[in-house]
């Protein structure tokens, strides 16, 4: 291995026409890659929504072009300048700035700090870790935020919006999983036998939560909720929680704003706990992973469900199906 080494990557460029990106499969050499403590050789990387939209030029993930995305990685550790880590170790990355700013793992070598790392959990094979990725890795930690605040599959249904996407998929499989009953709201008539076979107790169409926006509250259904919607169903949501419940906040899909009052919360005692992984603490973070290889792991059958596997060269089609929110699940990509 040298500094001149040949490694496929997917890349992106701006084009001479304003706002028209071009993507490609090109050759890179490991000089390209930014400083870093850890060389990673990648075997697996995920789709994610936010990697779509940094591979469409959008400045608000992306600052710099030509860049490669991918906020997850998982892969084998080829060369270390830390104590933490020696060549050979399984590693798998995700969140950090991987993928927005600094080249990212749809790509055959990765660089990264050794503080992004996390060694390969017992009872997870590398692929496994990115069938979960950021998708599952947020859903779990909402479904810890909702355990962790008492709540218990005796406590009643749990709402999943956006249900048949990454995190909403990965969070109705694992709440289900746990003995949740889930109720799976999605806006894609489509998926509602792919949901029921992840397990969820019902399947309702995303627009059956809402109601009028201008009530103060509705009847208490839900023991708790993972949305990733926000906007109006966020504020239905809420509004719909039943005493002591709680809705875990992991997405924006339909809208980063919501309008609310506090009738929820003083009246019901309702939490509302906001999910950010990518800078989610280490110690925490390794806790995650370990509940989601271990005692939170879903089966090999549900696991097969739940994702596509691709290569690098069909990443460019793909992304556009997924801005189109025309993907559901995982898209586990083979590099």
């Amino acid at each position: 291995m040298t500094q001149e080494t040949d490694f496929k990557a997917l890349v992106v460029s701006e084009t001479d026409e304003p706002n028209l990106y071009r993507r490609e499969i090109a050759h890179k050499k490991i000089s390209h890659l930014p400083e870093g403590d850890l060389l990673i050789r990648v075997r697996y990387s995920s789709l994610n929504y936010k990697d779509a939209l940094s591979a469409s030029g959008h400045r608000g993930i992306t600052a710099k072009y030509p860049h490669t995305p991918g906020i997850d990685a998982s892969g084998d550790v080829i060369e270390s300048k830390s104590d933490l880590f020696q060549a050979g170790d399984q590693v798998l990355v995700t969140g950090y700035d991987l993928g927005m700013n600094t080249a990212g793992g749809f790509a055959e070598y990765i660089r990264i700090p050794a503080a992004w790392a996390v060694k390969l959990p017992h009872g997870l094979t590398l692929m496994e870790s990115m069938i979960y990725g950021t998708a599952g890795f947020t859903a779990g930690i909402s479904i810890f935020k909702l355990t962790a605040s008492g709540v218990k599959p005796e406590h009643g249904e749990i709402l999943v919006t956006g249900a048949s996407g990454g995190v909403g998929c990965m969070a109705t499989a694992l709440l289900a999983h746990l003995g949740f009953r889930v109720t799976a709201a999605t806006g894609k008539e489509d998926q509602h036998q792919f949901l029921t076979d992840l397990g969820a107790h019902r399947v309702v169409h995303r627009d059956s939560i809402k109601d009028d926006a201008l009530r103060p509250l509705l009847k208490g259904k839900w023991a708790g909720v993972v949305d990733t919607l926000g906007g109006e169903f966020l504020t239905a949501a809420v509004k719909s929680v039943a005493h002591n419940g709680t809705v875990a906040c992991c997405g924006l899909v339909a809208s980063p704003e919501f309008s609310l009052n506090v009738f929820p919360f003083i009246l019901r005692g309702v939490t509302l706990t906001g999910v950010e992984s990518a800078q989610f603490p280490m110690p925490s973070r390794l806790k995650i992973w370990d509940l989601l290889a271990l005692q939170w792991k879903l089966s090999d059958t549900l696991l097969n469900k739940i994702h596509t596997s691709i290569p690098l060269e069909k990443l460019d089609p793909m992304m556009d199906l997924m801005l189109m929110g025309k993907t559901h699940g995982r898209i586990l990509v083979n590099i």
